[in-house]
Parts: structure tokens; sequence; C-alpha cells
């Protein structure tokens, strides 16, 4: 795997490592919370192989390799201890982050997550991967329908859903192909029992892509983990920023 991650650091205090999702990065992803974040801590965002500013890896990627470059980003940027914030796939990257680097993390932040797959996730991705190999905005359309809420996209004109398509196909990331492969091999509900550290289980409750019976379940694998649940789909930056904001923001503050 290649070593030199772009990596945004922005505010002051406690540190807070972001692990974003498949076919993503950190500034999408994430977006209208980093700066939210930053006021109360130190913010580390580092993009994946093959998004924003990070080369492509020319190897397969890997949940340990992940896990190992992110927090090692995380301390030559100055954090000795962090909590890791994973969104989608990030989830899977934190847990394995908990357990490998126990000295190193101390709380759990888990969006839209999952320890494994379930057949209706497993058929998504087998779709994503395959129409990866062709017309971008066919891709984008499958993306807009499956992570996007049901309800907030029986409410988009025409125009606004063929713009939502445009925008999406315009941002799909070259390594998405890494990604995706890695989604598909994710299975980390052994390792789930061992993490001791404080852990927040966010499921996104109208979610086609990765269901919130996933995200429910990641969070029963968690000793003492704590659930709250947002209506909306797995774009959760984009349809409930605020209320995203706020249980992360008040499970930090308590959490400390």
């Amino acid at each position: 795997m290649i070593e030199n991650f772009a990596t945004t650091t922005k505010g002051s205090g406690p540190a807070l490592l972001l692990a974003h999702g498949a076919g993503g990065e950190v500034r999408a992803n994430f977006g209208p919370l980093i700066d939210e974040l930053a006021r109360t801590h130190t913010v580390i965002g580092v993009d994946y192989p093959g998004s924003g500013a990070t080369p492509r890896s020319p190897e397969p990627l890997s949940l340990d390799g992940l896990a190992d470059a992110l927090v090692a980003t995380a301390v030559r940027e100055g954090a000795e201890r962090f909590t890791v914030f994973g969104y989608s796939l990030g989830t899977a990257v934190a847990v394995r982050a908990a357990t490998r680097h126990p000295e190193r993390v101390t709380g759990l932040v888990l969006t839209a997550g999952f320890a494994r797959l379930d057949n209706r996730m497993r058929l998504a991705v087998d779709l994503w991967r395959h129409l990866l190999d062709g017309d971008r905005r066919t891709l984008a359309r499958f993306l807009t329908y499956a992570a996007t809420d049901p309800v907030r996209l029986a409410e988009l004109t025409p125009e606004a859903l063929e713009s939502a398509v445009d925008d999406l196909a315009a941002t799909i990331p070259p390594g998405s192909r890494e990604h995706v492969d890695l989604v598909a091999s994710v299975d980390t509900r052994a390792e789930l029992p061992r993490i001791s550290v404080p852990t927040l289980v966010v499921t996104t409750t109208r979610d086609q892509l990765v269901s919130a019976d996933l995200g429910r379940e990641l969070a029963r694998g968690i000793p003492g983990a704590r659930l709250a649940e947002i209506d909306c789909g797995h774009i959760i930056g984009a349809e409930a920023p605020d209320e995203w904001s706020q249980v992360v923001t008040d499970f930090l503050r308590e959490s400390r």
C-alpha cells in the first residue's frame, strides 16, 4: 500500500480521526460536521487511496492496511490517542483500528455501519462493482437510488434528480474499485466483543444500502455500545447533518 495519504487537520483539543466510506472522501462524507467538530477537537481527516489527493493503490486494500495507515497518519499529525469516527466502510476500518491499536484508540463513533454484509447489501455491492466497468452516469443512477432516503427521493423534481445524478457521476473517485472490493470482504463480528472503549453507533433507519438492522447488529456486538437512530438514508451528511452533528457532539462531550 502507498505510504503518503492526503490529510486534512483542523481545530484543537482531543484528537478525532475520520474514516470515510467506500467511493467517498473525507470532505464529501463528513463535510457538514468538520467545522463543528473542530471547535472542540483536533479533527484529522485521511483520504483513502484513490480518493481526494491520495494516489490510487497499486494493490488491493485491506482493513489491516487501512487501519494501520490511518493510525500512523494520526500519530504523524501529533495525536498520540484519539477517537475514531467511521462512516459506512469506515466503521469497519475504525473497529479494526480499535482492535489492532488499543493503546491509541480511546473511543469509536460508527455511522451507517456494518460488521458483515447481509444478502441485500451483497447484491448491491456486486452490482456496484459491475457498474464500475461501464458508464459512470449509470453507476451514479444506481447509487442515487440505493443511498438516498426513499422519502427524500420521492420529493425531488425530475430536474433535481438529474442534477443529483450528474453531481454524483462527476465525483466518483478513481479508487472506488478497490474500496468496493474491500467492502465485499468485511466481517468484523469476531472482534466486536474485544472493544472496550466508549462507542456510539448511529443507524440510518431509511438506508437502502446498509440496513439499520446491520447497524443494530453492530451495536449489539460491542459491549456497552450506545445506539442512536436517525430517520434518513445512507447519505446522512446531506440528509440529516444537524441531527448527526448533535448526537455525535453530545457523545463526545459526555465520554470525555
